[in-house]
């Protein structure tokens, strides 16, 4: 079984912004799967399928960003599941809009969500797919950065990147994390 937790913040007020990036990437999944991510528990909205022959939970926490791993730690708490088998999805302003980067583990890196899941879960070895949004403009503060939203330019290559990553999901389940890395890392969407 896996849990696939998709980072971002609840209400639509932050619908499609940079800091969503791991929502979108679930809904995305979830359409794959034919699954609708509306039940409430786990400090988040879930739903459940089956992704290449695996048991799957597709977590969107509602915590807000910054408490992410009350929602992932409560998810994976309640289905007994491995940091292993926990892949989260997030945003990160060091690549380009579109661009992904798979991880089996590491630090923060600064990323809010990603430290409260460390904390929460007391370990930095859990696979991660990080999605780029592009650096911040200079002077420009960084939490107004990553609450705005895209250009429509950069909207279209960010919807080819949320495919991409729904992709590395399955391709990490199916054919392990190394494979993952091998086709995904460092490829950009034009």
């Amino acid at each position: 079984m896996y849990i696939i937790a998709g980072l971002g913040n609840p209400t639509r007020e932050y619908e499609k912004t940079r800091h969503n990036v791991g929502f979108d990437t679930i809904d995305v999944l979830a359409d794959k799967m034919n699954v609708s991510v509306d039940e409430r528990k786990f400090k988040g909205l879930y739903g459940r399928g089956i992704l290449e022959g695996e048991k799957v939970i597709l977590l969107k926490p509602q915590t807000f960003m910054n408490l992410s791993g009350e929602s992932v730690r409560a998810a994976a708490d309640y289905y007994k599941v491995d940091p292993d088998h926990i892949i989260i999805i997030y945003d990160d302003i060091s690549l380009a809009p579109g661009q992904l980067r798979i991880r089996t583990k590491g630090s923060a890196g600064g990323h809010n969500g990603i430290k409260s899941i460390i904390a929460h879960l007391g370990t930095q070895e859990f696979p991660r797919i990080k999605i780029g949004v592009g650096d911040k403009p200079p002077r420009m503060d960084l939490a107004d950065y990553v609450l705005s939203r895209f250009s429509r330019e950069d909207r279209e290559i960010m919807e080819k990147a949320f495919e991409e990553a729904a992709q590395a999901v399955q391709v990490m389940i199916r054919q392990g994390m190394e494979a993952a890395m091998n086709q995904f890392n460092g490829h950009k969407n034009p």
